[in-house]
């Protein structure tokens, strides 16, 4: 099976936090900038990336605490290819989705966000 096929499948089926995630990403949501989600780079499928700013985003469910050398060894790839990694936990995504939010807007360039965190977005106190 080709990578751009086993790209479209995960497109077809994306974790709830991956779906959460392409709802902020997806139509320029961050700063303008166009996202592609499931994105075929060398010999990885990323969850997303923005070629223009060099950003690859993952997504990690509990699997990744069980293969950290893998991940490190791929973030260790993309990086030599001149990306960026940035890695979110599937419950920060779900649970702190304006800290998620602002980290990615002071990554990209910095700024304040032009749709500021939603007070359900907030971590608890």
């Amino acid at each position: 099976m080709s990578d751009t096929t086993r790209a479209r499948g995960f497109r077809k089926d994306p974790t709830d936090a991956e779906r959460a995630l392409w709802g902020i990403l997806r139509k320029r949501g961050v700063q303008g900038r166009r996202f592609r989600r499931q994105a075929p780079i060398g010999p990885y499928i990323v969850d997303f990336v923005c070629f223009e700013t060099r950003l690859v985003i993952e997504v990690d469910g509990g699997q990744h605490a069980e293969q950290a050398d893998y991940d490190a060894a791929r973030t260790a790839w993309l990086e030599s290819q001149g990306f960026r990694v940035m890695r979110f936990w599937n419950n920060e995504v779900l649970e702190q989705m304006g800290a998620v939010r602002e980290a990615l807007w002071l990554e990209i360039g910095g700024g304040t966000p032009t749709h500021p965190p939603h007070s359900s977005d907030s971590p608890p106190s």
